[in-house]
């Protein structure tokens, strides 16, 4: 058995926003180290249902031990972003219940040497969440035009010194390609001004490339438009993001789904649809001193809640 570390980001928090309730369906669009998973089982047992899903067979592998003796779940190694397809095959019309995004990377994913996620261990440039995916992090910084690069690093890591990171890199693969993840961090090191920060300089810059392997954002954003179509009266969305770019697309897909009207100023006659949502807390959830202390990478994370009001 692979040793699995996940430490699951307010667990208490996120599932008790899903107001859980015997007999009704449950997602978990990111099962990970179960930890959700399994505090949503014990409250919809014996009844309830709950289907995970998981790109990550290290992940699946560990849950599916962990949960073993419950009978009313059902794991799918699949993307959330098929989750129309994977329902419909499941025969599953509509969520009853409610859904839950824990979109961080796992603790085994981004410390696992070889998958590429860290600036501080040696491992080839990879940084894939689905590892039977071709599209890697060798791919986007070796193949990416300089322009592209410099676009990448602005939106997804906010990085300004994205221009001199991005001319270093095209610069240095004219003498060989850049193929691992301590050679991509020298080089951003060597490229930008030293800054006094706690933050490592080649931080945003992984971010960014992570984000664009995965499409990370387009994702979240298509799925959770995905799901609207999927939810039943009552059922609750429960998303914890880390980061601002996430938290700005949970936001944006909330707010606009929970607006009476989304007429021009100039238009006399309203046919806007009635909203979707019911946004249940309208500043995000953020974790407690005492986690944060025992787990500090959830001092990012943001928990938003919204409920389905659509008849």
């Amino acid at each position: 058995m692979i040793e699995f570390k996940h430490y699951t980001v307010m667990k208490n928090e996120a599932v008790d926003a899903l107001e859980c309730k015997d007999g009704l369906i449950y997602i978990d669009c990111t099962l990970g180290g179960g930890g959700h998973s399994e505090l949503i089982l014990k409250r919809i047992s014996p009844n309830g249902r709950l289907i995970a899903f998981d790109i990550d067979q290290d992940a699946i592998d560990c849950a599916k031990e962990r949960l073993k003796n419950y009978n009313n779940l059902t794991i799918v190694k699949d993307s959330y972003t098929n989750i129309k397809t994977v329902l419909k095959n499941l025969g599953i019309e509509k969520i009853t219940g409610g859904v839950l995004f824990d979109l961080g990377a796992s603790y085994h994913q981004l410390t696992k040497q070889e998958r590429g996620f860290s600036f501080s261990k040696e491992a080839p440039l990879d940084m894939r969440f689905n590892m039977d995916a071709d599209f890697s992090a060798y791919d986007v910084i070796n193949g990416y035009s300089e322009n592209d690069l410099v676009r990448i690093f602005s939106e997804y890591g906010e990085e300004r010194f994205s221009k001199r990171i991005a001319k270093a890199i095209t610069e240095q693969r004219k003498l060989s390609p850049i193929k691992t993840t301590t050679e991509l961090a020298e080089l951003i090191v060597n490229s930008t001004p030293r800054v006094k920060s706690n933050i490592h300089p080649a931080t945003r810059v992984f971010q960014a490339v992570r984000i664009e392997v995965n499409n990370e954002l387009q994702n979240v954003k298509n799925t959770l438009n995905d799901v609207l179509d999927l939810l039943d009266f009552g059922a609750i969305m429960s998303v914890i993001s880390f980061h601002s770019l996430e938290d700005r697309v949970v936001k944006q897909v909330f707010k606009y789904h929970s607006t009476r009207c989304h007429c021009e100023p100039n238009q006399m006659i309203c046919n806007c649809p009635p909203p979707i949502l019911e946004i249940v807390n309208k500043k995000p959830i953020m974790a407690t001193e005492q986690e944060i202390s025992e787990n500090p990478p959830s001092r990012s994370a943001k928990l938003r809640i919204a409920k389905c009001i659509r008849k």
